[in-house]
C-alpha cells in the first residue's frame, strides 16, 4: 500500500508543482517583473528540491554517485552538492559522482577558477 500511495504523491507533487508556478506567475509579474520574479521562485525551488532530494534518494545517491566507506549522501538539510563536494575533496567519488561534478562544474560558471560548483557548495553542519 505505501508503495501505491508514494506513486500517487509523486504524481500530485508534478500537477501541484504546475499549478504553483502558474499562481507564482499571476501573483508576482506585475508586482516583482518577470525576470526577478523567475529568478527567486526556481532558486528557491532549486535548493529545497536539491535538499530533499539528498535527504529521501539517499540510498540511490550512496549506491552510484560514491566508493564504499565514504562520506554518505543523506544527511537532513544538505544539498546533493555539499555530499558531492566532501566526496570529491576525499577522492571518493565513483565514474557518475564524478561525471556529474563535471556536469555542474560546466554549469557554474562563477566557480570555474575556484575548485568548481561541489567544492564551493559544501556546507559545515
Amino acid at each position: 500500500m505505501g508503495f501505491i500511495l508514494s506513486i500517487i504523491a509523486y504524481v500530485l507533487f508534478l500537477f501541484v508543482a504546475i499549478a504553483n508556478f502558474l499562481v507564482v506567475m499571476y501573483k508576482n509579474i506585475k508586482v516583482y517583473g518577470f525576470f526577478k520574479t523567475m529568478n527567486n521562485h526556481w532558486y528557491n525551488n532549486a535548493y529545497d528540491l536539491d535538499v530533499f532530494a539528498n535527504y529521501h534518494f539517499a540510498a540511490f545517491w550512496n549506491v552510484t554517485m560514491r566508493k564504499s566507506k565514504s562520506y554518505r549522501f543523506g544527511m537532513p538539510k544538505e544539498t546533493i552538492s555539499s555530499a558531492l563536494g566532501k566526496n570529491q575533496r576525499n577522492k571518493t567519488l565513483s565514474w557518475l559522482g564524478w561525471f556529474l561534478v563535471y556536469v555542474l562544474w560546466v554549469i557554474d560558471v562563477k566557480y570555474w577558477r575556484k575548485g568548481g560548483h561541489c567544492l564551493n557548495s559544501i556546507q559545515q553542519l
